[in-house]
């Protein structure tokens, strides 16, 4: 059956995104109330089903110059970043392996999978948000977007959650708890805050 073209925000490949990416979103919300081995498995099972359902999106043109509303603050990230990274333990901390991040010598720096689960769940919170007005060039302009930062940055952040829980889960390691001092350890400056910086390369600054 062929999709109705004329309107694609109404898309069956979009309205399956859309209920994929909002489930991701609850658990990233209510980490605290699983265990990290809980939340890897559960990784392990949407993530791959949101990166098909993502590769699926119509591919569309802006309506808007100015840029899509955003609604996750630099707050909303950094109570994800901490609530996963205290579940996660021992298991949180992982290296790039794609080169995604080396230091001067080429190795790779360590990377954490509270990070990128934080830095996934703020461009999808905000594209549900977005998507969930029903002003379909609201709607149009956060599928072009969704898409463009899954091609180019979440997408690949969300093959390292994918291959660092696999590894986790199938080492045969337990997962020890976090200390206060870690999670504060974990924490990023806020001026490195990637999403800040890619709003501000696409605003010119």
């Amino acid at each position: 059956m062929e999709e109705n073209n004329s309107d694609p925000v109404y898309s069956h490949n979009v309205i399956e995104f859309a209920a994929v990416a909002n489930e991701y979103c609850k658990y990233a919300e209510h980490a605290s109330e699983l265990k990290g081995d809980e939340m890897l498995r559960i990784m392990q099972r949407i993530l791959p089903l949101l990166y098909l359902k993502a590769s699926l999106l119509p591919s569309l043109e802006p309506l808007f110059e100015d840029g899509n509303e955003k609604f996750v603050t630099e707050t909303d990230w950094s109570r994800i970043h901490e609530a996963i990274g205290r579940i996660m333990g021992s298991a949180d901390d992982f290296s790039a392996e794609m080169g995604e991040r080396l230091d001067d010598s080429g190795i790779p720096v360590p990377m954490s999978l509270s990070e990128n689960m934080a830095d996934i769940y703020q461009d999808i919170k905000d594209f549900i948000l977005l998507y969930q007005t029903g002003t379909e060039e609201i709607m149009n302009d956060a599928i072009w977007e969704c898409k463009m930062n899954f091609e180019t940055i979440w997408g690949e952040k969300l093959l390292n959650v994918v291959r660092a829980a696999h590894r986790f889960l199938y080492s045969g390691k337990e997962i020890e708890n976090a200390t206060d001092d870690t999670v504060r350890d974990a924490e990023r400056d806020t001026d490195e805050w990637f999403i800040s910086k890619r709003q501000k390369d696409f605003r010119g600054e």
